[in-house]
This record gives C-alpha cells, sequence and structure tokens, in this order.
C-alpha cells in the first residue's frame, strides 16, 4: 500500500510558530463575563485538540468563573480506538470532566443499517418512489445532526439546565467551501430552554486558524497526537471509514488491523443494498484483501444489480419523483402501469416483497396517501386555529380583570 503523505510539520518549525488567538464575539464573551457554560467538543481529532488549549487559555486571561467541560460523541465501532483515549488524555491535562455521550437508539454502524431496513419498508409500502440509500451523503449529514449534536445539546441541557451554554466547535474556514462561510458564532435552537429563559451558541473559536496553527498549537502544548495521523498518515479523524474521507484516508484506515471488522461490515451493507458507500465510489474496492471470497462476489453482483437498479428506475417520469408535499396527484393509467412495471422488476432484481404491483392498487395507494396529508393538514390548520382562539381569549380575560 502506498503510504499517505504526512501533513504535520516538523517539530523545530511547529516550536518556532507564532500561535494565534481565538475568535471571538460580543454575544459569547457576554455569555462567558456572565458565567456561562463552556462545553468542548472533543473528537480526539487536532482541531479539537488545538481548541480545548486555545479556549482555555482565553477562559483563564479573563478568568471565566463559569462550568468548564468537554463533551465527547462516541460514535461506536466506526470510530478509532484512540479517539476516547486522546479526549481522555485532554482532559486529564486540564483537570476538566469529559462527558461521554452516546445515541441510545445505537452507534453509527446501528443507524446505517436501521435506516437501510426503514427505507425497504417504505419502499414496499409505497411509501416513497425510488428506492433510497442507507448512507448518509454530504448532503443529508444525519451522522452529525443525530449522533453528534443531538446527543451533545441533549445532555448539555440535561446536565445545566439552569445556565446558559457557549458549545465550542473546532470547525476552521480553510477545511472545506462550506466552513469557510461560517460564522464565529450563531445560536443554538437545539440549546435554548425557553421557560427558564436560558440560551445557548454555537462558538467556532478558532475558525481562521490555518494547518500549521494547529499542529504548533499541540506541538508547543506537549500533547500526543492520534495514532491515525502519526502511524497511518490520515489527514483527518472522524469515522475511521467517513463519507466525506479521501481515498488516500480510506486506504489508511484500512491498514488499520482495529478497522477490519466494521470495514467487512460496512462493505456488507454495500452488498445487501447495492448502494456505495461514496456515491460511486465502492467502499468494498478499497482493501478487497481484508474480504471474503463470498463477499467479494456479493459485491460483484451488487454492483451489477445497482446498474439495473439505475436502469430500471431511470424510466419513472420526472414528475412522479419526490417533490415537497408528495404525493400531489393520483398517477394516470399510463403513469402507475410504468410504476407498476418498476416495482416488479425491482422486486425480482432484489428478491424483495413489494405491495402495490399492479396499475390499480397504486392509484389505489396514492390516493390513500393524499387523503391522509389532507386530513393531517386540516388537523394541524384547526389546532391553530384554536390556539389562536385560546390566547385570545386569554387576552379578553386579562383585560376584563382590569
Amino acid at each position: 500500500m502506498k503510504k499517505a503523505v504526512s501533513l504535520i510539520p516538523t517539530p523545530q518549525a511547529s516550536l518556532a510558530h507564532a500561535v494565534p488567538s481565538v475568535a471571538i464575539t460580543d454575544e459569547v464573551q457576554n455569555l462567558l463575563d456572565a458565567g456561562a457554560v463552556c462545553a468542548i467538543g472533543v473528537s480526539g481529532g487536532k482541531d479539537s485538540q488545538a481548541c480545548t488549549v486555545a479556549v482555555i487559555n482565553y477562559l483563564d486571561s479573563f478568568g471565566h468563573t463559569g462550568p468548564r467541560v468537554l463533551v465527547h460523541a462516541d460514535l461506536g465501532r466506526v470510530e478509532w480506538d484512540d479517539s476516547l483515549p486522546v479526549c481522555e488524555e485532554l482532559a486529564e491535562r486540564f483537570g476538566l470532566e469529559l462527558m461521554v455521550v452516546r445515541r441510545p437508539a445505537g452507534d453509527m454502524m446501528d443507524r446505517w443499517q436501521s435506516r437501510w431496513k426503514a427505507n425497504l419498508k417504505r419502499y414496499a409500502e409505497l411509501s416513497c418512489v425510488k428506492l433510497i440509500l442507507p448512507w448518509s451523503t454530504p448532503a443529508l449529514r444525519f451522522c452529525t445532526s443525530e449522533l453528534k449534536v443531538d446527543v451533545i445539546t441533549r445532555a448539555l441541557k440535561g446536565r445545566f439546565p439552569d445556565h446558559d451554554i457557549v458549545n465550542v466547535a473546532g470547525i476552521r474556514r480553510q477545511e472545506s467551501t462550506t466552513r469557510s462561510k461560517m460564522p464565529v458564532s450563531a445560536l443554538q435552537e437545539k440549546l435554548k430552554r425557553a421557560r427558564k429563559q436560558k440560551v445557548g451558541v454555537t462558538w467556532n473559536a478558532i475558525i481562521e486558524w490555518k494547518l500549521e496553527d494547529v499542529f504548533a498549537s499541540i506541538a508547543q502544548s506537549g500533547l500526543r497526537l492520534h495514532e491515525a495521523y502519526v502511524r497511518y498518515a490520515v489527514s483527518r479523524v472522524s469515522c475511521v471509514f467517513c463519507i466525506m474521507s479521501c481515498q488516500a484516508d480510506l486506504r489508511a484506515s484500512a491498514a488499520c488491523e482495529n478497522n477490519a471488522d466494521v470495514y467487512r461490515e460496512m462493505v456488507q451493507l454495500e452488498a445487501d443494498s447495492t448502494f456505495a458507500f461514496q456515491g460511486q465510489h465502492w467502499l468494498a474496492d478499497t482493501a478487497p484483501q481484508l474480504l471474503s471470497a463470498d463477499l467479494r462476489l456479493a459485491v460483484a453482483q451488487a454492483k451489477e444489480k445497482a446498474a439495473r437498479r439505475v436502469d430500471i428506475e431511470s424510466r419513472i417520469p420526472s414528475h412522479l419523483l419526490y417533490t415537497k408535499g408528495w404525493p400531489t396527484a393520483v398517477p394516470s393509467d399510463d403513469d402507475a402501469r410504468i410504476l407498476a412495471s418498476v416495482r416488479q422488476e425491482m422486486a425480482l432484481l432484489l428478491g424483495i416483497e413489494l405491495a402495490y404491483t399492479t396499475p390499480e392498487s397504486i392509484q389505489q395507494r396514492y390516493a390513500e396517501l393524499i387523503a391522509a396529508a389532507t386530513l393531517k393538514k386540516a388537523q394541524k390548520a384547526a389546532k391553530s386555529k384554536k390556539h389562536i382562539g385560546d390566547a385570545k381569549v386569554q387576552d379578553e380575560e386579562l383585560i376584563s380583570q382590569e
């Protein structure tokens, strides 16, 4: 395997480098001055290490008196073995508590597997037009929202119900086009507690830092870098096999023996679903030597089925594809015949049982879905009208009491 090129600068360069301070806004500063909780998200990666160092130094510089805590969202089987130890060392170094939070319903691998089962059920019940992939994607990163943001914000609200919360993330503009446009701070609605009049903000403290700033901060602090950087030369630490990883990082992760089991689990899901892990790139092609002969055969068959699946679904007229408010109309006789043919062929291709495989049953199903959506919309409108009416009555009662 070709060795990935290390991005870590020489120790001499890092020690001589002038590390910048944090980026700050009045919004964040006012909360910190008032004793807000400062919760720093840590993954074990270089950015969260450098961010922790920078933020703790900054808090000490003006005498922050609020609670401080590190928070690590454990992603389970897809996480590097060294990630939690690095976070624990960081917490010990600064004498801080490390909150380790996990998704109650299972880890990231569980989420992908359960999503696939749910998507198969939706397709079988004609609750969607096309079969939906199991994986998270750059446009739909539920891996981040569900297993990190949701779990962390829920834990922080439970732990600090009577405090404003500043949630720190080690995001940098240099990392991507999307992150280059992110603000230094922003209100985090998921940390809001209206009844207690407490707020939460996300603070991207090192958003302006460059890569050399990060490594210099870590080197000057005497912290240990994650083994993924120094032993396997990956460019970023997240899931061992991440939807955002470059091919070099995927190969480097596969070189770690401890990642082999989850690699095979992920490839098995590729084979079962006929969906490649990263768009057109199959994770199975990253390290085929780690796969059994049976699994390699299953992947080869899955690739053929994937091509056939795309071809079959391409026959669906564009006006029948998902749009907001789907379904908006019952298919015509011709459209229903096309959908019936598509569903019959998909059932044979994937070896799955499907309901609604005749034109008549498909039209009936669409009518049922439209009726259910119309009823739900009416109930929502009635509830809203009742709420407005109740509020008006309360206002009138208050006026009469005056």
